[in-house]
């Protein structure tokens, strides 16, 4: 109770003294008027430094200061400009804020505190010294807010049928007043208005005659320069009735062989794929068959291989798309093709060794006294030029090499003998090399 009746006192000699703009003076006679003391300019109390504008983010903590030089007996009051609320007086809080608190220094520096800084704190403080008249000095707090979305004027995902009109909204608040554009989660482009575009500014995105190409997870990013900025996530479908393509309609095949056939399926919602004969019975994995569906998106490869093609098995193929909004197939004709023929070619290669290395047949005669052997040799040497590491080997044209018993015939026998054969050898090579 006590503290409460101070509060009012002091609120009450604070108005009547500035708000009256009045101080009370000494009338008696033979007394020296204190306001006399406040003729000279320099007696007065001074701001030493202006009050400085203060930013800050809504939720955190703000702090204005107030430099007072010469102040002397007077009292320093904090005031918020726009409602002519007295915050402090002095030592002692007024206002019945409890996020507001007040310290000072030296009874120079006098500082405001404002805890958990709200939006509604945004505007004009004064810092006041009760003279006559009274000083003041004034500084702005600034509250910021960063983007947020307001998630009940935004648009949520949405199924919509293709060729229609759709539009996408973003409503998003703060302060400053957010930036609000549109882009894909997936980094394309958007088709917008004719053209191609990375990023759509605006609140609204509004797609005209909406595609398939369109579907996609759209974000709605709003910035104004205080961070963080904000997204949110708008998945857009598009429904349409299966669309089929079929890369090759006509495939060939020999008896024994593996073909794959292979069709291509566009829908939303997602549709049923299957394959049928042209008996119109539907084909289920096996030995025989492998059916192979892939899915990327509203896009679907299938893929049908058919192992060890028989005679059975030429005829037409049906790949079958269905989903709520229709059906539609495509036909694949499978034909028998000649199976390939395989041609083998045989080469014979003819292999003479010699007891030297770089000698040719041609050369090897040359050294014999026989000027036919010689000629025979020049003739084929050319085509008998080969390099010998071992002992030679008669090919197998020739009759085998006759081995002698010592004594069995004279040195001139045996001459003769290896020329006759070396002859025959030559001989049987020229032969071969003209066939």
């Amino acid at each position: 109770m006590p503290s409460t009746l101070l509060v009012l006192a002091l609120t009450l000699a604070w108005t009547t003294t500035i708000v009256l703009g009045k101080r009370v003076r000494n009338t008696e006679p033979n007394r020296i008027s204190v306001m006399g003391d406040f003729n000279h300019e320099m007696s007065y109390p001074r701001f030493a430094e202006p009050i400085p504008n203060v930013t800050v983010t809504v939720g955190r903590d703000a702090l204005l200061t107030c430099v007072v030089d010469n102040l002397r007996g007077f009292k320093v009051a904090w005031v918020r400009v726009d409602t002519q609320t007295i915050l402090s007086i002095h030592h002692n809080v007024i206002t019945q804020n409890p996020r507001i608190s007040l310290s000072y220094n030296d009874h120079r520096s006098w500082y405001l505190h404002i805890k958990n800084v709200q939006q509604a704190d945004r505007g004009w403080y004064m810092c006041q010294v009760n003279t006559d008249p009274m000083r003041s000095r004034q500084g702005y707090l600034q509250v910021v807010v960063p983007p947020s979305i307001i998630d009940r004027e935004t648009s949520s995902d949405m199924v919509v049928l293709e060729s229609t009109n759709v539009s996408l909204t973003c409503k998003a608040t703060g302060f400053p007043e957010p930036y609000v554009m549109w882009r894909r989660e997936d980094g394309e482009d958007i088709r917008y208005n004719g053209e191609n575009v990375n990023v759509v500014d605006g609140e609204i995105l509004f797609i005209t005659k909406v595609s398939r190409l369109h579907m996609a997870v759209y974000l709605c990013i709003a910035s104004n320069g205080i961070p963080p900025s904000i997204s949110k996530r708008v998945q857009l479908r598009v429904q349409f009735p299966p669309m089929l393509s079929i890369p090759n309609q006509l495939e060939g095949a020999y008896i024994g062989q593996d073909v794959a056939l292979e069709c291509h399926t566009e829908a939303f919602p997602t549709s049923i794929n299957y394959w049928t004969t042209e008996r119109g019975d539907m084909i289920v994995s096996g030995d025989k068959y492998e059916a192979v569906s892939m899915e990327s998106g509203y896009k679907k490869y299938m893929m049908l291989k058919i192992r060890s093609v028989s005679v059975s098995d030429f005829g037409s193929y049906k790949c079958v798309a269905k989903n709520s909004l229709g059906e539609t197939d495509g036909v694949i004709k499978l034909e028998e093709i000649p199976a390939p023929t395989t041609i083998r070619t045989t080469t014979q290669f003819l292999t003479v060794a010699s007891r030297k290395k770089g000698r040719t047949w041609g050369e090897r005669h040359e050294r014999g006294d026989s000027n036919e052997n010689r000629v025979v040799g020049d003739k084929n040497r050319e085509h008998l030029e080969y390099g010998y590491d071992d002992e030679y080997t008669l090919p197998s044209i020739a009759p085998p090499p006759i081995h002698e018993d010592p004594g069995a015939f004279s040195s001139g026998s045996r001459s003769l003998i290896h020329r006759l054969l070396t002859l025959l050898v030559v001989l049987g090579l020229v032969t071969l090399n003209r066939r």
